[in-house]
Formats: structure tokens, C-alpha cells, sequence
């Protein structure tokens, strides 16, 4: 049965990174949507905390604690009430890590691991997503060739984030009508870094598109060897952790304009006290509410090993209309102060719309 006690371990893990999310993401969180930059001195600390790092097993030089998806979730949800965009970037390197770390071979273990384990932060990524209409994940033109005793891939990717400064990138394609994965080293021919991309949202996230041009591998680079890997959970793990970063940012939005209507005067009462906005703000909390518990059960799925696409897939499209629905309810509430920048709420709004375009950017 699902337990909604974090056990110790998971309560010590929250409190650190609640209190990391509000005395260093907090202070800078506008800044970096402004400048497009984040200070690497928050990413450094982050990092410090051991937050990736922690799941890798001793043998490889981590600390080998568990590899939990519920625990990932709840250091998602705390970091994107933070800041979506910093999230995203001091998680990035989960999205080689782990799949690794669970399916990849003793080899790609020995190879790769140890590189996350240093106090300083190391720079890795994945690629999914296609810049083309009807993407499907299940379903992609990037393609993978075997080619004698490698792999030869080509195809075009974009919002890849930190591709520029990435040591590890790793890319999704089709092979023989399934989507893997295939591990490519920074500078290997036939990659090609495209300009950094403009966004609406995550501004302070630097994401890419890349170019895939007879790209050619070593055999040994395909996640998980010759039985390659479950792409259906890596998708699944994905949903979870961008599910549990919708309720971060929403959770963000509905405090700030709960606080603001109670504090905003109005004909002579706070316009809390108005039954449209007070009905607003009590479906607001009911739909976060919904969507955590949603996710804490595809998450308790996955740590079960059982196949969870069917609770990962209901709550990505439940959490992607919750993140716009909450965030945008923030803006009306706060009326014309909610459009303009003296308040964060038109930030969570875009960040909030983001939510259905990021399929495959995170992962627990």
C-alpha cells in the first residue's frame, strides 16, 4: 500500500533542499529569467548537496544510497518551487546518469559513472525531442544504423538543454522501429551544436538544437549493450519528474496569489474574501493536491519496478493542464499587477505552459 509518510531519509532530504530552494534559488530566480544566465555558484552548491550523485554506487565512487523515483520527486517538486529553469539545469546530468545507472552495462557503468561523482559539477545530457509537427516519442525520425561494429546516426533534435557545454549527450533514435538510446562524447564528428534556442519560458535554461549527420559510434555506446533499454519507463520516469516539477511551479503560483489576495484591499475587505476569487484559489490547491498524490503513485510504480505508463501517462496530461490552469488563475488574481514583471506570477505563467513541450528534459 502507498504510505504518504516520507520515511526519515526523505524528510531530511526535503527540509535540505526546501531551505537550498529558499535562501539561494529564491534571491536570484528573477535575475536569471532576466539575464538568460544562472550564477554558477548556485549550481556548484546544488551540486554539493548530492542530489544525483547520492543514487551512484560506491563501487563506482558514489555513496550508494537508493535510487528512489518517489524521493526524486519530492526534490523536484521542492526545486521547481524554487526555480524551474535552475531545476532543470542542476538536474540535467540525471538524464544520463540514471538511465545508466539502470540500464546501462557493467561497461558503460565503469566508463561514465565515476565522471558524476566529483564535488564539481559535470555538465551531461539527452536528447529527444524533434522540431517537427506530431512528434512521438515512440515513433522518431532521428534514426541509429548499425554500421559494421558501430552505429550511425542522423536526424535533428531540439531543447536540449546545456548541449553546448555538454561532456555526454544522450541521444534518442530509432532502431529497427523501437526508440534507444545511444551515448555520444562531446566532439565526436558528425555532432553539430546549433545556436542557443529562444524561448517563452526556462529563459534562464540554455537549451539547443543539435544535428545529427552520419554520426558514427562505437556499438559499445548503445545504452544497455546489445539488449538495449526499456524506453517505455525511461518515458515513464521522465513523466513523473516533470509532473512533480508542474506541482513545484504551481505550488509557487498559488501561494503568492493566495498571499496577495489576502492582503489586497478592495472596496474595504481583502479581495480574498470574494467568493470568485476565494473559489479560484480553493480549485487551484485541489488540483496541486491531486496531481502530487498522482505522482507519488506512478512514482511508487516505478520503485516497484512495475509498468507504470498507464499512471505516468494520465498524470503528465493531468499535470500539464493543472501547471497552465493554476499559474494563469495566479495572473488573474493578481489582475493588471499580475502582467507585469514587479510580480513572478507572469514568470510561472510561461514557465507553467512549458510543461507539454518538455517530454524527455528530466528525469527520477
Amino acid at each position: 500500500m502507498i504510505s504518504f509518510s516520507p520515511s526519515e531519509e526523505q524528510q531530511m532530504i526535503v527540509t535540505m533542499v526546501k531551505q537550498f530552494a529558499n535562501d539561494e534559488m529564491r534571491k536570484v530566480y528573477r535575475e536569471c529569467d532576466e539575464s538568460g544566465d544562472i550564477p554558477a555558484r548556485v549550481i556548484d552548491t546544488a551540486w554539493q548537496l548530492g542530489l544525483v550523485s547520492t543514487s551512484i554506487p560506491e563501487e563506482y565512487g558514489g555513496l550508494g544510497g537508493e535510487h528512489s523515483a518517489i524521493t526524486g520527486a519530492l526534490i523536484a517538486e521542492e526545486l521547481a518551487w524554487g526555480d524551474l529553469s535552475m531545476t532543470m539545469h542542476i538536474l540535467c546530468p540525471a538524464l544520463v546518469v540514471y538511465p545508466v545507472l539502470e540500464m546501462g552495462t557493467d561497461e558503460q557503468r565503469k566508463k561514465y559513472l565515476p565522471a558524476f561523482c566529483d564535488e564539481k559539477y559535470r555538465t551531461a545530457t539527452a536528447a529527444l525531442i524533434e522540431p517537427r509537427f506530431g512528434f512521438d516519442p515512440y515513433s522518431l525520425s532521428t534514426t541509429a544504423q548499425p554500421d559494421g561494429n558501430g552505429y550511425v546516426l542522423n536526424g535533428q533534435k531540439c531543447y536540449v538543454p546545456l548541449a553546448a557545454d555538454a561532456d555526454l549527450l544522450l541521444i534518442y533514435a530509432t532502431e529497427n522501429g523501437s526508440s534507444q538510446g545511444f551515448i555520444i562524447e562531446k566532439g565526436t564528428n558528425g555532432l553539430e551544436i546549433g545556436e542557443r534556442e529562444k524561448n517563452m519560458g526556462i529563459k534562464a535554461l540554455a537549451t539547443y538544437e543539435l544535428s545529427l549527420k552520419n554520426c558514427r559510434i562505437p556499438k559499445e555506446n548503445r545504452l544497455g549493450g546489445s539488449k538495449g533499454c526499456d524506453f517505455g519507463r525511461i518515458m515513464n520516469c521522465s513523466r513523473v519528474a516533470l509532473s512533480a516539477m508542474a506541482v513545484g511551479v504551481a505550488k509557487a503560483a498559488f501561494e503568492y496569489s493566495r498571499d496577495y489576495a489576502k492582503e489586497r484591499v478592495a472596496f474595504g475587505e481583502p479581495i480574498a474574501a470574494r467568493q470568485a476569487i476565494a473559489f479560484m484559489l480553493a480549485e487551484m490547491a485541489i488540483e496541486i493536491d491531486a496531481t502530487r498524490l498522482m505522482t507519488w503513485e506512478a512514482a511508487w510504480k516505478l520503485d516497484r519496478k512495475e509498468d507504470a505508463t498507464k499512471e505516468a501517462s494520465a498524470l503528465k496530461m493531468y499535470a500539464d493542464d493543472m501547471a497552465i490552469m493554476v499559474t494563469d488563475r495566479a495572473v488573474q488574481i493578481l489582475g493588471g499587477h499580475g502582467y507585469i514583471r514587479d510580480h513572478p506570477v507572469e514568470l510561472w505563467l510561461r514557465n507553467g505552459r512549458g510543461f507539454a513541450t518538455f517530454d524527455g528534459m528530466a528525469i527520477v
